[in-house]
């Protein structure tokens, strides 16, 4: 806070993602053992403490290095701030209202609630004197679609929306909210006393890294006047579907940009499923790069997202997705892959649903549940009938069910196995067991893995591990079938430059084409391809928004 201290996430040697502490009167920074695949630091008050988060929790640390402690769960944190009281404010997950908890861990209480049409409230900060919390709401999954500056009096009182169009405000002491718009940051002057707009915006820095699906920025401004910021530009922009073969060479597949997620080949090959957004709503679409045509599978008018693909091509599941407020938030129909005909409910429930894989000689559909109790499980749904007499599915059985997160379920190419990602070890690791079962699970990662894909041509599993921010570096690991046992080598990486993948709006960063040779991922750009080695910094900041957005008198 008194700008002698910076904390950031860096990679160091090929390792995993760790905090780092440097003091700006030296010339190295010192990484905080114990603080590997950390996220969204910040300093307590008095910056003896940095808080971060990791391994689905929430966590802090001395900054002279030390004991980690966890003070609470945090499954898909959106930011956090550390408040003079002693209590931290936070998004524990990316569907919620702020939450608070004490400094020292214990229960967490929430502090704010979501008013209609919102589904996030994030990237919180506690004004100074803890009058108010300012943070970003949002009625949009993409963020920076539909964006608002809140700021909410504490402990109770009416909110006030000072921003709209604008996310990741911060107040600074010269007496302004900066925010970003795009990878451009604003300044307003702001009262933090009559919690006040005080005058117009100015343009203060453009060329900001940040990410709009997210509703964040790689900035941060001491309360002395300094601004520590990555120069950039918006990560999450519509991007290509492009090719990378284990070269790292990259070609084009489909030229048009878009906001496409949960990429899924078919299995012959030739088409590949995305769900796309477009004008705030989300559609499943086929292209047949082979020939070059799009097909829209979906017109609902909920969000339909994450496509499976049938064993024999002809029909595609996905998830159709309602308010939160809705009594059956959450459907898992099919229909063909030609979007002809109608769809067919194979579940429903008022929790969330992801589909995530189809058995190769069964009809037997993969994906994952959220229980009430037990959070994310891997279950089965059998699907029986035929074309001629119809399908019905069956009852649903839990496959992986535990009080850790069990997802991305991903069946071997003879379907005896299943691979899927669990935090039961504290990360997020990939495992393997058989299917049906029962049997032991074994451990495939060893530095944290996300997303399991079989290859078809050769006995490896391919998987993304964490790199810095929202970025995967995609890794193999060779396996065999020994006696019935299950054995996987050391990972390795995919490709030998270990290009950057940049993690889209949905959970599968890439697909694996049946050939085992390439894969589909976003269109890196010069950012993701070059990474983040230097930070700018700003002196006498405070004077230059003084300047560009004077308070009216």
């Amino acid at each position: 806070p008194d700008g002698t201290l910076l904390a950031c996430v860096a990679l160091a040697n090929g390792g995993a993602p760790q905090l780092h502490i440097r003091r700006l009167a030296q010339l190295t920074a010192m990484p905080l053992s114990g603080t590997e695949g950390a996220h969204s630091p910040f300093f307590s008050p008095d910056g003896q403490w940095v808080a971060f988060f990791a391994d689905s929790k929430l966590k802090k640390v001395l900054t002279t290095g030390g004991a980690v402690v966890t003070l609470a769960d945090a499954p898909n944190q959106r930011g956090g701030w550390w408040a003079e009281d002693g209590t931290i404010v936070f998004t524990p997950n990316n569907r919620v209202g702020l939450m608070r908890v004490s400094e020292v861990g214990g229960g967490t209480q929430p502090l704010t609630q979501l008013a209609d049409g919102e589904i996030t409230h994030r990237w919180p900060q506690v004004l100074p004197g803890g009058r108010a919390v300012l943070y970003t709401a949002s009625t949009e999954v993409i963020i920076g679609d539909d964006s608002t500056l809140v700021v909410q009096p504490l402990p109770s009182g009416e909110r006030t929306v000072v921003q709209r169009g604008g996310y990741f405000g911060r107040y600074v002491a010269s007496g302004h909210i900066v925010y970003m718009q795009g990878d451009t940051l604003f300044a307003m002057p702001f009262d933090h006393r009559r919690l006040a707009v005080t005058g117009p915006a100015g343009r203060a820095v453009d060329g900001v890294r940040s990410d709009a699906s997210r509703g964040s920025a790689q900035l941060d401004a001491s309360q002395v006047g300094t601004l520590a910021y990555l120069q950039g530009r918006n990560a999450f922009d519509p991007r290509p579907i492009t090719w990378m073969d284990r070269t790292g060479i990259i070609t084009v597949m489909r030229a048009a940009p878009a906001d496409w997620s949960n990429p899924q080949f078919s299995p012959d090959g030739r088409r590949i499923a995305v769900d796309i957004r477009a004008d705030g709503h989300d559609d499943i679409w086929v292209y047949d790069w082979a020939r070059g045509t799009s097909t829209k599978v979906t017109s609902e008018a909920t969000n339909e997202e994450r496509p499976v693909w049938t064993r024999d091509g002809r029909r595609i599941v996905y998830r159709s997705s309602k308010s939160p407020r809705h009594p059956v938030r959450e459907t898992v129909s099919w229909r063909l892959a030609d979007g002809t005909g109608d769809a067919q409910v194979l579940i429903q429930s008022n929790a969330a649903l992801k589909p995530e894989a189809w058995h190769p000689t069964r009809n037997v559909l993969a994906y994952v549940a959220t229980m009430p109790v037990t959070g994310d499980d891997v279950m089965m749904l059998p699907v029986e009938g035929d074309e001629a007499g119809g399908w019905t599915p069956g009852q649903p059985t839990a496959f992986v069910q535990s009080a850790a997160r069990e997802w991305g379920p991903a069946f071997s190419p003879d379907g005896r196995w299943v691979a899927y990602q669990s935090n039961e070890s504290g990360r997020d690791e990939v495992y393997v067991r058989p299917f049906p079962g029962p049997g032991a699970r074994v451990v495939v990662s060893s530095a944290g893995g996300e997303t399991p894909s079989w290859s078809r041509t050769r006995p490896e599993l391919v998987f993304a591990s964490p790199g810095v921010d929202y970025y995967r570096v995609l890794m193999t690991a060779p396996y065999r079938v020994e006696n019935g046992s299950f054995r996987a080598d050391r990972p390795r990486l995919w490709e030998a430059r270990g290009v950057p993948v940049r993690h889209i709006l949905g959970e599968r960063e890439y697909a694996l084409h049946p050939d085992g040779a390439r894969v589909a991922i976003p269109q890196p750009s010069n950012d993701d391809a070059v990474g983040q080695k230097h930070l700018t910094f700003v002196q006498n900041f405070f004077d230059e928004l003084r300047r560009i957005a004077p308070a009216k008198r």
